[in-house]
């Protein structure tokens, strides 16, 4: 599935850290719980509950969600009384598929974002990504034989990528293609899009002391953390640590309240042909994964709009990449440039946590 390809080799390991320390009884104590199977990656929910049975229905709630939602939003596979992108690219050719109200949803949000912020996210995509996607399994499985895309095979298919091809009917919740060689990714957006869905389903019945996980993608709520502090810190790893082995380096670790944190980077599911490294970010100008940045976090609220934003200031010039995010209201990031150089907006400063104070995380 192209959409856990993307979130497993680009989202940094996040570290979260929450404690409660020296509680009364009666006071809401702290539980998590992981598990796997959606969006192939582990999904973590922590949050405080008044007791294990409550925090219980609630991760019951949300990790059956995140199942549909993977199987609504997967590219390659197929799934008994489902429609889903892979039917849509299989079967949609110039035939409507009816497909379920939450993907047009997120069809629309990922048409209106990539039309907002041009130039870098292309869910249409889908034919040039796949080739990248075998080559690079290929290399991973042989090293030694390790090779790039045919240049003439990626320019062929990067004639059946327009978004204008994508044909959506809201009355009818159907989804048509109008190129019968265009293929949807949604890999840039879909599990940013299914965590905020699941926050908000969360928050809708009555829960709003957690935070979200999705293999990288985090979301926070507003709702009281460790000894009831009004923030979650969030540690964002350290590329250039990660790359060395040593994976629990931090880059920083950021206090956020209702408040969504996405990484996109270059270094770690990749592979190397002539000593470069060729992640899975491909720039739709270049054809090829993107060598602008090693690393790119973004925070706002919206979970969906920071998966995509991520992608967007990757593949992005710094320049540009800036003029985009300082559109945004709430929205920050911060960029890790190729010759280790940290670069951030202004606003991601007031978000850092004061490393000179005690840590009570």
């Amino acid at each position: 599935m192209k959409i856990s390809t993307r979130l497993i080799i680009i989202f940094i390991t996040i570290a979260i850290f929450a404690t409660f320390p020296g509680c009364a009884a009666s006071e809401p104590k702290r539980y998590s719980r992981s598990f796997l199977g959606a969006f192939d990656t582990a999904i973590t929910l922590i949050g405080y509950s008044n007791s294990q049975k409550t925090f219980d229905n609630y991760a019951d709630q949300a990790q059956e969600r995140f199942l549909e939602l993977h199987q609504m939003f997967d590219r390659y596979n197929a799934y008994e009384g489902v429609n889903n992108i892979y039917t849509i690219n299989h079967e949609g050719y110039n035939q409507p598929v009816k497909v379920a109200p939450e993907l047009i949803s997120m069809l629309e949000h990922a048409i209106k974002w990539q039309e907002a912020y041009p130039g870098a996210v292309n869910i249409a995509l889908g034919s040039v990504l796949e080739i990248w996607h075998d080559v690079r399994t290929e290399a991973l499985a042989d090293p030694v034989n390790a090779k790039l895309p045919d240049r003439q095979t990626l320019e062929e298919a990067n004639l059946h990528t327009s978004i204008d091809n994508l044909v959506i009917d809201e009355t009818t919740n159907t989804v048509m293609l109008t190129d019968p060689e265009l293929k949807l990714d949604l890999g840039a957006v879909a599990k940013g899009y299914a965590t905020e869905l699941v926050t908000q389903e969360l928050i809708a019945s009555g829960w709003d002391s957690f935070i979200i996980s999705s293999g990288g993608n985090v979301r926070t709520t507003s709702g009281p953390s460790a000894g009831g502090r009004d923030t979650w810190n969030i540690g964002i790893q350290d590329p250039e640590a990660a790359l060395s082995g040593d994976e629990d380096k931090l880059l920083m670790t950021l206090m956020l309240t209702n408040q969504s944190v996405v990484t996109s980077g270059d270094y770690q599911r990749y592979y190397i042909y002539g000593g470069r490294r060729y992640h899975h970010i491909v720039d739709p100008q270049t054809l090829e994964p993107s060598q602008e940045h090693t690393s790119v976090t973004v925070v706002t609220e919206d979970s969906g709009l920071a998966d995509f934003l991520s992608t967007t200031l990757f593949i992005l010039p710094y320049e540009r990449g800036l003029d985009y995010i300082e559109e945004i209201d709430g929205a920050e990031a911060v960029w890790v440039l190729n010759d280790g150089t940290v670069k951030m907006t202004a606003g991601l400063h007031l978000l850092i946590q004061d490393t000179t104070a005690p840590n009570e995380s």
